[in-house]
């Protein structure tokens, strides 16, 4: 090969290997190159009917979620069997981060630990992606109870327990939970009357039939503010502002009876760490907004942002503390 012939060669596989180049950056080399994530809308499912609390969560983090990712977030609505129905379709859905949920602790904690068929496993079928927010519960009585603390009542449960009850809003709800925890933490044996929603439950516990429910503020407060119905605690870490001079539980001497329902961002098991970090910074970022505190504030849920690892770590331990809970209740779905 000539001098000339040896210089048009190398000159050749230099445009070949530039071209090369310039071929994989494009995008067009294959999956391993794809473009960033994401590429297309982003399907955020709700297992609940609009207008709820779940959907609150959804609606308030769209348009920031929408800004950051740079693709419309669309959210679908899969109500049925209390969240548990739009939680089993996601397990089967793609793990690449085009269909999310937003999750709470019924479906993801309570009910599959009532069931004799679990319909997925909440520790290994999804991805944790973000934690976003929750709030506690208000513990209320009659006015006319003479109870006037939670010490107080507890006494009076142990005085009468042919008679102490609490109202829940149906068989193996949060709310039938709750009495049932303070059963276990006070040694009381309060007996549990199940009503078909809390709005009934609120009515009968107004009116004497029933001695005390713990169900959430916008369930109860407005009664409490009308004064027929006194606060004993609230389940929150902090006190609640609407009502300042109630005690936490745990200022009340019960600190094992502090607990929150709560809301997060979660997908199916095995996503890439790469669209979760994305997502979970999107989510994250939107969580320090004032505009979306507001909103979340409005609807009465405090900000509990934790990332993946940490919302990971969460719901495990949620799952500790609840199972222990509703095996002593005997609360089932089946």
């Amino acid at each position: 090969m000539t001098k000339k012939s040896t210089r048009v060669a190398a000159g050749r596989r230099t445009v070949l290997i530039a071209a090369a180049a310039a071929w994989a950056l494009s995008g067009l080399a294959g999956p391993a190159h794809a473009q960033a994530y994401p590429t297309k809308p982003i399907k955020l499912v709700v297992g609940f009917p609009p207008g709820g609390g779940i959907d609150a969560v959804a609606r308030n983090l769209q348009p920031s979620l929408q800004e950051a990712l740079g693709q419309p977030v669309v959210i679908e609505y899969k109500p049925g069997a209390g969240g548990v129905m739009a939680a089993a379709d996601l397990t089967r859905a793609p793990a690449d981060g085009y269909t999310i949920l937003v999750a709470n602790i019924g479906p993801f904690v309570l009910a599959p630990h009532m069931v004799s068929k679990k319909p997925f496993d909440p520790q290994k079928d999804f991805t944790y992606i973000h934690q976003t927010s929750g709030s506690g519960f208000i513990a209320a009585v009659p006015a006319n109870h003479p109870a006037q603390t939670l010490a107080e009542f507890i006494a009076w449960a142990k005085a009468n327990p042919d008679k102490a009850n609490y109202a829940s809003g149906g068989s193996g709800s949060i709310t039938h939970l709750n009495g049932e925890m303070l059963n276990q933490v006070a040694g009381t044996k309060l007996v549990h009357v199940p009503y078909k929603g809390s709005s009934p439950a609120v009515q009968d516990l107004i009116g004497g039939q029933t001695h005390l429910l713990v169900d959430v503020s916008t369930v109860l407060l407005p009664h409490i503010q009308s004064g027929r119905l006194r606060a004993l605690y609230v389940t929150d870490a902090q006190r609640v502002a609407a009502l300042p001079n109630v005690p936490t539980a745990k200022e009340a001497g019960f600190a094992s009876l502090e607990a929150a329902g709560w809301q997060g961002i979660v997908g199916p098991a095995g996503m890439p760490k790469d669209v979760v970090a994305r997502l979970s910074k999107a989510i994250g970022d939107a969580l320090t907004k004032p505009e979306v505190r507001q909103r979340f504030a409005a609807n009465g849920s405090a900000i509990m942002a934790k990332g993946p690892e940490e919302f990971t770590a969460f719901l495990g331990a949620e799952i500790n503390r609840w199972v222990p809970v509703i095996k002593a209740s005997g609360a089932t779905l089946d």
